[in-house]
């Protein structure tokens, strides 16, 4: 799963988290890549991400709010996420 992925890949039990540095566009699209070989991952060893678990949190008050897709479903953004019990919203730094 974690081959050739460019940014962090974050996995806890059965969650899975992709976190990158968006200060140009070249983070957009790593991003977006990273996002492609997790799907391409997930359907050569036959398995499903859940896509309506999947939310983008844009962390910062100047983060760029830009969109992403799994597949070809676009990734809702979500202005707050818990995560391993601690709230994380997009004011956190």
């Amino acid at each position: 799963m974690d081959s050739g992925v460019e940014c962090t890949l974050s996995k806890f039990a059965d969650d899975t988290k992709l976190c990158g540095v968006v200060n140009a566009l070249e983070g957009r699209d790593a991003i977006q890549r990273d996002f492609d070989r997790l799907e391409r991952w997930a359907h050569a060893n036959c398995m499903k991400f859940s896509k309506a678990k999947c939310k983008v949190l844009h962390v910062g008050r100047l983060s760029p709010k830009h969109d992403y897709r799994l597949g070809e479903e676009w990734i809702e953004s979500s202005p707050e996420e818990k995560d391993l019990g601690a709230l994380i919203d997009r004011s956190s730094t």
